[in-house]
């Protein structure tokens, strides 16, 4: 049976395989389809590794200076807590769920650049919350920040019943209590089913 991988040099950086100058295993597909159509790869051999040198340690250069700014963000990311105002029902349900892109965009917006792709969501945020939101760098350059999901006008807490929502943030419907608003049901008898009791005759007496 043929591969279905294909090993390849790498002539610019391709995020998540790697920098300009490493040899990678690819699906073919991949290969045929988008690394070689845009110039991004080539078969490996000794000669195109050399002629590589130069802007290989250019690309490890700008990678160091990379990680380093990553640590600064990291750093200043600890305890860092994010507002997003948002268009809900009187129960607190969104119109609209809080995307990754959205958390991204109010974080770079404070100073701190992250991409959609480093926001980790512990699950669809679907209600008004609060929620402890990832962001992952690398394996070893992660932390938490706090994003408060609030209402964009006064909700009246009389007006919202206690809810219960599944790990999705749904809605979990509850089924009416059969013993409110109406006659309880009599184990082997329908309500409907009930008869006045017959009177006694003198017969039945005998």
């Amino acid at each position: 049976m043929a591969s279905k991988n294909v090993q390849l040099l790498l002539t610019e950086n391709v995020d998540n395989l790697g920098i300009v100058g490493d040899v990678v295993s690819v699906r073919v597909g991949y290969a045929r389809n988008y690394l070689l159509p845009m110039g991004m790869a080539t078969e490996p051999s000794e000669e195109r590794l050399a002629a590589l040198a130069a802007k290989r340690a250019q690309a490890e250069k700008q990678l160091a200076e990379l990680r380093k700014q990553r640590e600064g963000i990291i750093g200043r990311l600890a305890g860092v807590e994010i507002t997003l105002e948002r268009s809900c029902n009187d129960q607190g349900i969104l119109y609209g769920a809080v995307t990754q892109q959205d958390i991204a965009t109010a974080l770079t917006g404070l100073g701190y650049p992250v991409k959609p792709r480093e926001v980790r969501l512990p699950q669809t945020i679907k209600r008004v919350d609060t929620y402890d939101v990832h962001i992952k760098f690398d394996t070893d350059l992660e932390a938490d920040v706090k994003v408060w999901v609030v209402p964009d006008r006064k909700i009246e807490e009389d007006k919202r019943e206690e809810m219960e929502f599944d790990n999705e943030g749904n809605l979990i419907e509850k089924r009416p209590d059969k013993q409110k608003g109406g006659q309880r049901e009599k184990a082997g008898v329908g309500a409907g089913d009930e008869r006045p009791a017959r009177r006694r005759s003198r017969r039945d007496e005998e």
